[in-house]
Parts: C-alpha cells; structure tokens; sequence
C-alpha cells in the first residue's frame, strides 16, 4: 500500500484536493477531521482539554454530552506558544492512533493507496510516514483573496498562521508532486488524477 501525504499552506485549497482525491477512489485520513472528533461531544480528548484549558469545556446542547468550544480553546492557545505544546501534546498522539487504525482497515482490504492529509506534514516529520508527498500550491494573491474571505479572519490572524508554516516555496522544493489549484478546479482535477494513476501502477 502506497501512502500520500497531502499538505499546503492554509487558503492553497487542500481540502478542495482531497476531496477530488476521494471522488477519484482514494481513501483520506483527514487529521483535522480526527481533531474535530477528538474534541466533539463525548471525544477521546475532551476530558484532558477541559482539565488542562479551564473554561474551554462546554455541554453541547444536541447531545447533552461534554465538547470542546474551539474557539474559546483556540483564543487560549494561539498566541501562547507553551499552551499550544501542551495542546499538541494531548492531540497528537491520537490523532496518530485515528491514523494508524486509518492504515490498517485499509491495509487489511488490499487498498493500493491512501492518503495522509495533514496540514502541518513537513513541520510536524509526518512525511517519514510517507511513500510520497503532495503539496497544493497557488499564487499569492489567490491564497490571500481565499483566506481573507474566512469568517473571523483577520491580516494579523493569517500572518500568524503562516509564521507557523513552512514558506510554500520551502514546501514546493520538498515534495515529489505539486498541484497548482489557481487555475481552475477541472486543471486541478486532471493532474490530480494523473499522480493517482502513476501511484497505483507503482
């Protein structure tokens, strides 16, 4: 079984490539979706989160069950980088459990290919679990326009989150395939599907 990483800087339309990515067949293990999980009602990390950031656990009225407010966790820990660590510290770890039972279902159903979407893949030495790795790019004014139009978003809250990710050239220079995705989603598509094929001949 080969395994992809996928990666990208934030607004450089990673979760549009994955996406494509399954309608093409291949399975995703989706990191940030495994956090969400970790830390909705009744999640894996809830009760550690809670202990560890005071007033970021919250009743979710649905459900009745304890969860994580993000956004409250989120203001906590973006801009004190020793609570970021022991955030990471908690997550980390299970978002590797959620991705090693990921690659043994899919192991044990003789699938050719997987992928490994994880925001933070180089950063983090998550591409050492990797066969290959893809990085999703486009020009500069297209990743502005994208993550400037997020709700909430503002110039200094993107330029800190780029002082936490690699340069995208640095991400470029590094990985075996790049996808632009500025030009088009059909253009993005069609070189997607092109590495899928040349992965599973493999």
């Amino acid at each position: 079984m080969i395994v992809l990483g996928l990666t990208g800087s934030i607004g450089m339309g990673k979760s549009t490539a994955a996406a494509m990515l399954r309608r093409l067949g291949v399975p995703v293990h989706d990191a940030d979706a495994a956090v969400h999980r970790l830390l909705g009602p009744g999640g894996a990390a809830v009760a550690r989160v809670a202990a560890a950031f005071p007033g970021s656990g919250i009743v979710d009225a649905a459900t009745g069950r304890m969860r994580i407010d993000r956004a409250a966790l989120g203001r906590l820990v973006f801009a004190d980088p020793e609570a970021l660590r022991r955030l990471e510290a908690i997550l980390h770890p299970l978002v590797r459990q959620d991705e090693r039972r990921f690659r043994r279902r899919m192991a044990s159903s003789h699938c050719p290919l997987v992928v490994l979407d994880i925001p933070l893949l180089f950063e983090s030495g998550g591409d050492r679990r990797c066969d290959a790795t893809l990085v999703v790019t486009a020009p500069r004014r297209v990743q502005r326009a994208r993550v400037m139009a997020r709700p909430g978003m503002t110039e200094e809250r993107f330029a800190a989150i780029l002082a936490k990710q690699l340069p995208d050239a640095e991400k470029r220079r590094r990985a075996d395939f790049v996808v632009q995705t500025g030009q088009g989603r059909n253009l993005t598509l069609r070189r997607l599907a092109e590495i899928v094929r040349l992965l599973r001949r493999r």
